[in-house]
């Protein structure tokens, strides 16, 4: 058999549930427009956490001890990734100069306004590093040549979209907002291929920033490239938790021949962000079920239990409900779904 990568393997499963059902779509578009916007914003220094950024854009709400360039982060960079679900049944040879500028003047309006969707006309630096950009002379030239390079892209959508992001981020257009926009081109480029977004997380912002220096000074791109097609990896794990019992009740009759779909408590912990033992504590508490076990006495758990730790924390955190109250709703689900 044809050795697949992760990532392609996960695609092919999704797409053979394609279609997939309208309100499942709309519910992962909602918590990816929030995933998307904490994280995107948190790497670059904004202090909203994840409860509080999903209290802004869907509430409207004001978070006390935060700024108001926090907030309007937040508002903006939602209504970006509106902007750019749009544009997704797009072709890529449709992008062009006009889309990235009008990407930039969302992520800054109301905060810059006079450099939003505006090239810089002035010299930058990267704070801490040794990187060199182009002068702002060489900008518009710069962006002339990276429209026609992504219009004459031929191969690995993830590797085009991934190149693309760093292509931006390396001329850094902008005085300002340039790893917003360069995030929201590379998933706009994801999406239109079919894939999810890429999530970069938090966590992995010294690794990001980085692997991106690296080949900025000249050196390969092996780690930058791992890091977003990691995150496309986890992106196609959370659609497929997702479907839960959809898939189940869709998916062929016969068991795997081995526990490919089954994941050990150490990959559920980096599907879900959350730490080993938070998972074995809320397993003890039921709230999680296992699949199994593996020879060696490792638990195994469907993954689907990733969109069920992220309700879990969902209700800790959002609705403040206590162990057993989360317990009571989970289980009334799974009596919902199995009558």
């Amino acid at each position: 058999m044809k050795f697949l990568p992760p990532w392609k393997k996960r695609k092919k499963r999704l797409d053979s549930f394609r279609p997939l059902p309208p309100d499942l779509v709309r519910s992962l578009d909602e918590w990816f427009k929030i995933e998307l916007t904490y994280t995107s914003n948190a790497l670059e220094g904004n202090t909203l956490s994840r409860a509080e950024t999903a209290l802004v854009v869907e509430k409207g709400l004001m978070v006390n001890g935060k700024t108001l360039r926090e907030h309007l982060e937040a508002v903006n960079h939602a209504a970006a990734l509106e902007g750019l679900a749009k544009l997704v049944g797009q072709p890529r040879q449709a992008i062009s100069e006009r889309t990235i500028l009008d990407l930039h003047a969302l992520i800054l309006q109301r905060i810059d306004d006079a450099n939003a969707g505006r090239y810089r006309s002035v010299a930058v630096r990267i704070a801490g590093s040794m990187v060199v950009l182009p002068s702002a002379q060489k900008v518009p030239q710069l962006m002339s040549e990276l429209i026609e390079w992504l219009q004459q892209a031929a191969g690995n959508p993830l590797a085009i979209a991934a190149e693309a992001h760093y292509r931006l981020v390396s001329i850094h257009p902008f005085v300002d907002g340039n790893g917003r926009t360069a995030r929201l081109l590379m998933n706009l480029l994801l999406m239109q291929s079919g894939y999810p977004p890429a999530i970069l997380r938090k966590e992995d912002g010294l690794r990001y920033i980085n692997s991106l220096e690296a080949g900025q000074l000249g050196g390969a791109l092996d780690a930058y490239d791992s890091l977003v097609f990691e995150a496309v990896d986890r992106s196609l794990d959370i659609y497929l938790a997702a479907l839960g019992t959809a898939l189940e009740d869709r998916a062929p009759a016969a068991p795997a021949a081995d526990d490919e779909q089954l994941l050990k408590i150490g990959q559920l912990a980096r599907l879900t962000g959350e730490t080993v033992p938070t998972l074995r504590y809320w397993t003890r508490e039921t709230l999680l079920t296992t699949a199994g076990t593996t020879p060696g006495g490792y638990q195994l758990y469907h993954p689907h239990m990733a969109q069920v730790a992220a309700e879990i924390r969902r209700l800790q955190v959002q609705e403040r409900r206590t162990i057993a109250e989360i317990r009571q709703i989970l289980e009334e689900k799974r009596a919902k779904i199995e009558s």
